[in-house]
């Protein structure tokens, strides 16, 4: 194999990647798979997630698909043992769940604000929580690895009817930068690093566009949708784009990246 193929291949990995039975985490969670790593697939929707795991066992691969509530500590206890137990390790962990809330600071409910946080924020510390104390040197795994944290171009730039999304993005993204100092510092051998997309034409892509016309924002779906468009200079992405992203942090062709922010956003935050 070309020697810069091979720093990107994964076989053998363990990878473990939350919110993965459809969209961006169903894409990333195949991509692994088809550089060679063995994937847990975690969501609520168990139907779907089996679904995905399905796929990759159709590639090759080992595969495991489980029930998943990330604000939930108890389930990534037995998630992260269940992996170990299977696989025989714990390589990799994307934190992709997330949910996305959209409305004006005038009309937003508080409780849509915390489930926010609670899915966005809360489920990956203790991603980080779990999937540190068993790839750390004396942990179950003990081979270090790569955390790979989904924040979003909206965790570095204000968005219109997104506030309480834009804070539990924005607090990803320092939590990741935080756990990459403070893994390095102890010599855990744990890269930690966030990707940050921007819209992409997934369900929560679409909801988007809906949002900005239902908050008044835009006077239709169609003009809503041709603005959100525009603001990518170079278009839309596709849910590949980011997945290739997650790809270099989860492979040694990263080894060199630990607290760094990937902006796949089609130049809008340049803009």
């Amino acid at each position: 194999m070309n020697t810069v193929f091979k720093s990107f291949a994964l076989e053998g990995k363990v990878a473990l990647v939350t919110g993965s039975a459809r969209g961006l985490g169903a894409e990333t969670a195949e991509t692994l798979a088809k550089a060679g790593a063995h994937g847990v697939v975690t969501d609520i929707l168990m139907a779907e997630a089996e679904a995905t795991a399905q796929r990759i066992r159709a590639l090759g691969g080992k595969s495991l698909a489980l029930g998943h509530d990330v604000t939930n500590e108890q389930h990534w206890e037995q998630i992260v043992q269940a992996t170990v137990e299977a696989f025989g390790g714990l390589d990799i962990l994307v934190n992709n769940a997330g949910i996305e809330k959209m409305a004006l600071f005038t009309e937003a409910c508080v409780e849509d604000f915390r489930q926010m946080h609670e899915v966005n924020v809360t489920g990956v510390f203790l991603g980080i929580k779990h999937a540190a104390r068993v790839m750390r040197p004396e942990g179950a795994a003990g081979k270090g690895g790569s955390i790979i944290n989904l924040s979003s171009v909206a965790g570095l730039v204000g968005m219109p009817a997104l506030g309480g999304y834009c804070s539990s993005k924005g607090a990803v993204r320092l939590m990741t930068k935080s756990a990459a100092v403070e893994f390095a510092r102890l010599g855990y051998g744990i890269r930690v690093n966030s990707i940050h997309p921007a819209i992409i034409k997934t369900e929560m892509g679409i909801n988007v566009v809906r949002g900005l016309a239902a908050t008044g924002l835009a006077p239709d779906e169609a003009a809503a949708d041709a603005f959100v468009e525009s603001l990518h200079p170079i278009g839309y992405g596709q849910p590949q784009d980011v997945s290739n992203a997650v790809l270099f942090l989860a492979s040694s062709a990263s080894r060199w990246s630990t607290g760094s922010e990937i902006v796949i956003d089609g130049g809008a935050s340049a803009c």
